[in-house]
């Protein structure tokens, strides 16, 4: 059990360590691991509420949500969800913006800026759409930020077959699967660490989202969103 929980850097509550467990063969059930787990002082890292805000009224054209919190999908680039979200390094702001699909909760594409700007915004929709099949028409779902509410977002996600959804104001919860993803991340990887350079945090960073995608468990698929696309599709 300390093994595991080192080596996820002690990323991993009593959930995830009881899957990984439970691969390798021990019977065991959700409340011994929480009593070991005590015992050896072993403790999960605990989340803060900090969150960037790109709000800036109506400045475009605002989507209906079409998502409705319904955050599950019947098979990848189905439903997709998007933000962006600040760290403050070195006296510098890093902002990040992901694109997940809530198939799997693998993130699909991201950039990284020194600026919250409309550029940033292409280059993540740029990566997205290497990725995107030809055939597929997501719902694509975000907040009222003003990149979203953008005449040349908008176009662009028109131009490749997406149907734009938007959360309600003031209605965090609406994007809740990006909003956790966010919260564990600087959990996991931000908050309590040390950073020499922005460039050492950024490297961090990408290293974090890969591990994300292809070791983390996610408690509800019990493997990690690579790891389930390959299986599902496998099946």
């Amino acid at each position: 059990m300390l093994e595991i929980f080192n080596a996820h850097k002690g990323r991993y509550g009593y959930r995830r360590i009881l899957i990984i467990m439970r691969n390798k063969g021990y019977t065991i059930n959700h409340k011994t691991v929480q009593k070991l787990m005590k015992i050896l002082g072993l403790k999960g890292k605990q989340r803060k509420n900090e969150k960037y805000h790109s709000y800036k009224g109506e400045v475009g054209k605002i989507a209906d949500n079409l998502l409705k919190r319904k955050f599950n999908a019947d098979k990848p680039f189905e439903k997709l969800t998007t933000d962006v979200t600040q760290f403050k390094v070195c006296n510098e702001k890093v902002y990040l913006s992901p694109v997940m699909d809530l198939y799997n909760r693998e993130i699909v594409s991201y950039s990284i800026s020194l600026h919250p700007d409309l550029q940033q915004i292409r280059d993540m929709l740029g990566g997205l759409f290497t990725k995107l099949p030809d055939d597929a028409a997501p719902i694509f779902h975000s907040d009222q930020g003003w990149q979203y509410q953008h005449s040349e977002y908008q176009r662009l996600l028109s131009d490749h077959n997406i149907k734009q959804s938007m959360s309600r104001k003031g209605n965090c919860m609406d994007n809740g699967a990006m909003e956790n993803f966010f919260g564990r991340l600087k959990v996991e990887m931000f908050y309590g660490e040390h950073f020499e350079t922005v460039d050492e945090f950024i490297n961090c960073l990408k290293e974090y989202i890969h591990y994300y995608n292809n070791e983390r468990i996610i408690s509800k698929l019990k493997m990690s969103p690579v790891q389930y696309r390959t299986h599902s599709l496998q099946s």
